[in-house]
């Protein structure tokens, strides 16, 4: 019997209702991007110049009305290898290699900002990795420090960091809130035992428990937790007591992540048995049974993946339409400069996305020779920028101002995009959205397709790429 899932909150009645069907899905379930970026990473070009980067944060030197920025750092090190995990990571306990990688990451932070100006207001950090708790709390001060020296962060401003809760020191989370730190992310991924080992992730609930209790008592502004489901050994009956675990313990956010298994491309997914992992529709029941129970606990459908209580900033801003998203997932401040720093960290800086090397050995080569450790990028061309804002209002379900981008692009919409509105037809007669003249706006049965027609709006997706993407469910 299809299902259909409805669910409203008392506490935000502007809120529109988020309508699941297990018929839609399987109707329009497919592999395609998750759009942190448009053009997506994997259009980048290898072996791009440092020189446009370098021009492009002249400019914004030069410039008097400059967006304000966002700042991230990729933090690689982890202590153990997670099986299912396909971030770019080193395993090491050795950490001494810490040190000497802060030690570059600082004279990373130096060398970008001399091309930068005095205008460095900031409004984000995120630090994520990897464990960027793997540095000590002398080391993250150092770092912290340094970012304060160079970028004038705002009195609201978000501080976030990723943290394992298996790595927590006592007293870490009260140091990260003395730095400045006002939000944290935690992994949990499931609480089930018999799971927790066949991914190598051994974590009790007890201790992300105390992990929260102590986030909450340090502070913190708001506490993201991640789940996984399709995971090795995982059931239904097993995934709902994880799920319900979770709630009793109220993070402001939960990440409800699908597994992608591409062992091809990530080797430590290689250590899965394949023979425990969730068919197809046993991972379909899994995302349905745990977004009911979600919904069903007083959280909030932000997109995609994400869910949110219904006074999280998250939230907020989807409800009055600053919700905005870049290479960190939803974030609430739209109009940024992302900055990055660190191995394979990726940012955008105008027109202009840029990836750090993503080898160790070649990001502190380039350090050492003086050269921005640029590895790969892409500057966007007009159809790049319009296609780029298209996409991000559909992933934020936020309509598409037609009218808007025809004046500010010098198109007329209708012909501009004749094939892609034509491909929308399927969706449109599936109820999921409408199409006029004036906008394009995702309904509330929709919203969990905002990903598939995103992918109509991508020109890229013609070209061969020999990218492998995760199913939308």
């Amino acid at each position: 019997m299809p299902q259909t899932l409805e669910a409203s909150d008392a506490s935000a009645p502007t809120a529109p209702d988020i309508e699941i069907s297990e018929a839609l899905i399987r109707r329009f379930d497919r592999s395609g991007p998750r759009y942190t970026s448009y053009p997506t990473a994997d259009r980048f070009f290898q072996d791009f110049p440092a020189q446009p980067y370098i021009h492009e944060l002249s400019r914004r030197a030069l410039s008097s009305s400059n967006p304000p920025l966002s700042v991230y750092l990729h933090i690689p090190f982890c202590q153990s290898l997670c099986y299912f995990c396909a971030c770019n990571k080193i395993i090491t306990q050795d950490r001494s290699k810490s040190e000497q990688y802060l030690d570059y990451l600082l004279r990373e932070i130096d060398m970008v900002t001399q091309y930068m100006g005095e205008d460095r207001r900031t409004e984000q950090l995120h630090l994520g990795g990897g464990s960027p708790t793997f540095l000590d709390n002398e080391q993250l001060a150092r770092l912290m420090a340094k970012l304060k020296e160079q970028f004038a962060f705002t009195d609201d401003a978000e501080l976030g960091i990723e943290i394992d809760p298996r790595t927590l020191a006592e007293g870490t989370l009260q140091n990260l809130a003395a730095l400045g730190f006002n939000r944290t992310s935690f992994g949990v991924q499931d609480f089930d035992p018999n799971v927790q080992k066949a991914i190598n992730r051994i974590q009790p609930f007890e201790m992300v428990k105390r992990a929260i209790e102590e986030s909450r008592a340090a502070g913190f502004q708001s506490i993201n937790t991640d789940l996984i489901y399709g995971l090795p050994l995982q059931t239904l009956e097993s995934f709902a007591i994880t799920i319900d675990s979770l709630v009793q313990l109220r993070p402001d956010r939960i990440a409800l992540y699908n597994y992608a298994h591409l062992p091809t491309r990530f080797k430590a997914q290689r250590l899965i048995n394949e023979e425990e992992l969730p068919d197809a529709d046993q991972r379909l029941q899994l995302f349905l049974m745990s977004s009911q129970r979600l919904l069903d606990a007083g959280y909030v459908y932000i997109g995609l993946d994400h869910f949110a209580l219904p006074t999280d900033e998250l939230n907020l801003a989807r409800l009055d339409g600053s919700l905005h998203r870049n290479f960190q997932g939803y974030t609430t401040r739209a109009a940024c400069d992302l900055v990055s720093f660190g191995v394979s960290s990726i940012g955008q800086v105008g027109t202009m996305h840029v990836q750090n090397a993503r080898s160790l050995r070649n990001y502190y080569a380039d350090i050492d020779r003086g050269r921005l450790p640029i590895e790969r990028g892409i500057v966007m061309q007009q159809d790049d920028r319009l296609r780029a804002e298209v996409i991000m209002h559909l992933m934020c379900s936020m309509p598409v101002p037609i009218l808007r981008l025809e004046a500010r692009y010098g198109i007329d919409f209708a012909s501009y995009f004749s094939a892609e509105l034509q491909e929308l037809n399927s969706y449109a007669d599936a109820g999921l959205l409408t199409v006029d003249a004036q906008s394009i706006q995702v309904l509330p049965k929709g919203r969990l397709f905002v990903r598939a027609y995103s992918m109509v709006f991508d020109k890229y997706l013609s070209q061969e790429s020999g990218a492998r993407y995760s199913r939308l469910i």
